[in-house]
């Protein structure tokens, strides 16, 4: 399974990358309104802090601006994939860009139906967010079993990118489940190696060490 990052705070980023831990990261003009930098440059720079792919999302609705919007924004960097909403003229983008050989990423999934357009559109990726419909009281991990089966049977090379991932426990669902991609914010990312176990056993063995007088 490979790990993004979601969030556009490059100190977050590096940090990351540091610990070997960011296999690309994902964007979106909420996260980029955070930090309150310019969207272009801030991709760029991404784009050449981490070697994975860096979905920047485009703001148009109309398939005239996305498709305008998309190349511009493959053209910052090669690792750019594109940040496209699921809707009908989103999709005709992705057709387009995906024979362009431009990566891209189908957001805003919320059923398993979307995510089969997605992958008969070309899609690089598709984002199912699973929090935002485990807020409506739907099951969001389902869907990535549902979307998992649904690639299996038909051989599509779409990756499935579990996204509005809340909390360690997405992450283990998503992995047992099959999930090729989870992007989470930093905190969760940083939260899998916890463990009050590990913390109590490490205190331990430390407390020993130093009462055996054990140097290195």
């Amino acid at each position: 399974m490979e790990f993004f990052v979601d969030t556009a705070d490059l100190e977050a980023i590096a940090e990351l990358n540091a610990l070997g831990l960011v296999d690309g990261v994902t964007t979106n003009p909420s996260l980029v309104k955070k930090v309150g930098r310019d969207f272009k440059e801030l991709i760029a720079e991404i784009c050449a802090l981490v070697d994975g792919p860096v979905s920047a999302e485009v703001i148009s609705v109309d398939a005239e601006g996305m498709l305008q919007q998309g190349r511009t924004l493959a053209g910052i960097a090669p690792n750019v994939v594109v940040k496209l909403p699921l809707t009908l003229a989103g999709l005709q983008v992705c057709k387009t860009l995906s024979g362009e050989g431009i990566a891209t990423n189908v957001t805003l999934c919320f059923s398993a139906n979307q995510a089969l357009l997605a992958a008969k559109a070309g899609a690089t990726y598709i984002s199912p967010f699973i929090g935002r419909l485990d807020d409506i009281h739907i099951d969001g991990v389902d869907l990535i079993s549902n979307i998992r089966t649904i690639y299996d049977n038909y051989q599509f090379e779409t990756k499935i990118l579990a996204a509005s991932i809340r909390s360690p426990l997405h992450v283990k669902d998503c992995a047992l489940i099959g999930a090729d991609v989870i992007t989470a914010p930093p905190p969760v990312i940083s939260a899998l190696a916890n463990h009050v176990l590990t913390d109590n056993g490490l205190k331990t063995f430390l407390a020993d060490a130093k009462s055996a007088g054990i140097t290195i």
